[in-house]
């Protein structure tokens, strides 16, 4: 059912029925890990990510400030951070929305998973444009490549317009480029190596 109903989105050019399933599959996952490569104007990162429902987060930063962890936890609703690696000092304990620890454009890592992004573009959908515009095979895998335009000048988070690539066979983003209301480009996020529902204990949250 979920490859007729691409089909026929791409026959007609609009994606809503697409999006909807990942975002409803999303739904479904309860655990996931990552390694997110990002860029922008502001320089590039790579970082390991783990989710955990309802909303367990660590991230082990590759480059830059390498060695660096970073653990959220829906509990106590606090961010610890070691700079230099787990049990090293100094340890952390700070809020999510504290300046030291949000992403260049105001993200923070306790709506930093996969389905915060996803309700940014749906979000951004509404009463705006979803196209699918084709499929793409890489490196065995099939992407289906979509665009969601904001009406007018609309933004989400300083979002105009998403590309975003999802791969067909588990509705993950692999690829998403986001740009403001003048088109230029904001960041470019490339997803590699996920394990969707991966056994992710306890301990990796709370060392």
């Amino acid at each position: 059912m979920l490859l007729i109903s691409v089909f026929v989105a791409a026959l007609t050019g609009i994606a809503p029925d697409a999006l909807t399933k990942a975002i409803d599959n999303y739904h479904r996952v309860e655990s996931y890990s990552v390694t997110i490569r990002s860029s922008g104007e502001n320089g590039a990162q790579n970082i390991r990510y783990y989710y955990k429902k309802p909303g367990f987060v660590r991230m082990e930063f590759i480059h830059p400030h390498e060695g660096a962890v970073l653990i959220y936890s829906p509990d106590t609703r606090r961010v610890r951070v070691w700079p230099f690696g787990i049990n090293h000092f100094p340890e952390l304990n700070l809020s999510p929305d504290n300046l030291l620890i949000r992403g260049s454009g105001g993200q923070q890592v306790d709506r930093s998973d996969i389905g915060a992004l996803f309700m940014n573009i749906r979000t951004l959908a509404t009463g705006g444009t979803s196209e699918i515009v084709k499929e793409e095979y890489v490196s065995g895998r099939t992407d289906l490549y979509m665009v969601v335009t904001g009406a007018d000048k609309f933004v989400v988070g300083g979002v105009h317009r998403y590309e975003l690539w999802l791969d067909t066979g588990n509705q993950f983003p692999v690829k998403v480029i986001s740009h403001d209301q003048y088109n230029t480009i904001i960041e470019t996020v490339i997803m590699e190596a996920p394990e969707v529902n991966a056994q992710l204990p306890d301990r990796l949250f709370n060392p």
